[in-house]
Formats: structure tokens, C-alpha cells, sequence
């Protein structure tokens, strides 16, 4: 899980809820029609607007945005290295008897592969449409998130639209004006706390776990056609570090010298 994710959502909550809490009665922010507007509205929209396959099997996407690990680029760029020393001294078939402790899936996918002796430039094609297909997914879910983050805020106003029009037809009874002005305020509320507290920050968070995981595999990608070729375990371990930031390859050089 990722704890900063959680941990940001709570803050986020608990602002709104504090400000509620110091600044009134929290019961007076409740109201039932003005959910139904902005959550079902939005989310009848957001159905209109993708397929209901893609629509059913989004919350697997969506929720790695919560439930995921930042990817250990170090330590799969170590095992890289490792494996590039195993098949420099008993040669690329060796790897099959090392695929139990390849603890990333592509690697193994990748190694598979090579050791088959498949033709490179097979091997970075079949690899690379494997990240585009990751990379396809993750935007979907993405999309999904930032669409519900749109039409939430637009439900909110046409709710409030409603209100105003419940309020206006209702001047001779002045006890249906509160009511009504309740609605016409309280769902642009509602709009803009889900837009702004959860579909917002979520489709944000999506973006950058599939940034990690695109740079992972990507890393991947170049260990495996390195080792592939034969390369050095010094020119593999220089060509993925170039992957890292300036300050994360210092870290790994004292690391590994330590």
C-alpha cells in the first residue's frame, strides 16, 4: 500500500471536515438529493463515456493508485547486473537455472526469451508492446479518474441550477426557500470536494505509479537486450544507471563499494 496516498486523502478529508466542524452544524451539509445529483450524475456520465468493459474492470487500475508499491529500480538494476555476471562467466543458457530468483515477472518473461535464443530484435518488440499495453491501461484508468473529476463539478452546478429553480417557483412559501437554496449550494460543494479531494488527487497518483513502472521496465527492457548481447556487467550496470537521477547513481555506487 502506498501509506503517502492514504495518508493524503486522510488530510485532504479532514481539512473539509474540520472547517465543517469549526464553522457549523455538519448535519446542515447533508443532503440526500444533492448526492444523488453529483455521484450518480457524474457517474452515469463517466459510463456514457467509455466502454462498459473498460468501465467494469477500471477499479483494478484505479485502485493501484492506492494499493502500490514505488518499484525497486536499485535493486532490479543489482539483479541485472547479477545475472549479466552469471552469463558472462557460464554463458546465457545458465540463466534457466537462476529464473527462481527473478523476483520481476518481465525479467523472467524477458530472460525466457533470450535464452530460447530468440532474435533480439523480437525480444524488444515483444517487450516493448508489453509496456505500451501497461501504459494503456494505466492511462485508461486515468482518464476515467480525470473524467469523473470533470463531470463532477458539473453536476454540482446543474444542481444547483435546480435549486435556484425549486427556490424561485417556491417565493410564496418562505419555508421551501431554505430548502431549496440548501440543494442549489450544496451540491457545487459536493462537485468540488469529489473533483478536488479524490478523482483529482487518485487520477494524479495513477499518472506517477505508471511513470515508476514505465521507467522499471523500461530498465528492464535494456538489462535483458544487454545481457543479451553479451555486454560487459560494468557497461550493463553503467548503461542502467544512466536511468537514474545523478544523486540516486552517487547512492548506488557507494552502496555497492561499501
Amino acid at each position: 500500500m502506498d501509506i503517502g496516498t492514504v495518508i493524503g486523502l486522510v488530510i485532504a478529508f479532514l481539512s473539509v471536515g474540520l472547517a465543517v466542524v469549526l464553522g457549523g452544524d455538519p448535519l446542515a451539509l447533508i443532503n440526500i438529493p444533492s448526492l444523488v445529483v453529483v455521484i450518480g450524475g457524474a457517474a452515469g456520465a463517466v459510463i456514457c463515456a467509455f466502454p462498459l468493459a473498460k468501465i467494469t474492470k477500471a477499479h483494478t487500475v484505479i485502485l493501484k493508485s492506492v494499493f502500490n508499491e514505488a518499484p525497486d529500480i536499485e535493486g532490479v538494476i543489482k539483479d541485472l547486473v547479477k545475472f549479466a555476471e552469471i552469463a558472462r562467466r557460464e554463458g546465457i543458457l545458465s540463466l534457466e537455472n537462476h529464473i527462481g530468483d527473478m523476483k520481476e515477472e518481465f525479467v523472467v518473461r524477458g530472460i525466457k526469451m533470450a535464452v530460447d535464443g530468440t532474435d533480439p530484435e523480437l525480444i524488444r518488440v515483444i517487450m516493448e508492446t508489453e509496456l505500451e499495453g501497461v501504459m494503456d491501461r494505466h492511462m485508461q484508468g486515468k482518464m476515467i479518474l480525470d473524467q469523473f473529476a470533470k463531470y463532477a463539478p458539473a453536476f454540482g452546478m446543474i444542481g444547483t441550477l435546480l435549486g435556484l429553480i425549486f427556490m424561485l417557483g417556491s417565493m410564496s412559501d418562505p419555508s421551501a426557500i431554505g430548502p431549496s437554496m440548501a440543494v442549489a449550494l450544496i451540491t457545487t460543494l459536493y462537485g468540488a470536494i469529489v473533483a478536488n479531494v479524490f478523482a483529482g488527487p487518485l487520477g494524479d497518483k495513477l499518472y506517477q505509479c505508471d511513470q515508476s513502472e514505465v521507467l522499471m521496465k523500461t530498465v528492464i527492457i535494456a538489462g535483458v537486450m544487454a545481457i543479451q548481447s553479451g555486454d560487459n556487467p560494468r557497461v550493463v550496470e553503467s548503461k542502467l544507471l544512466t536511468y537514474l537521477p545523478p544523486s540516486e547513481r552517487d547512492a548506488f555506487g557507494e552502496e555497492q563499494a561499501a
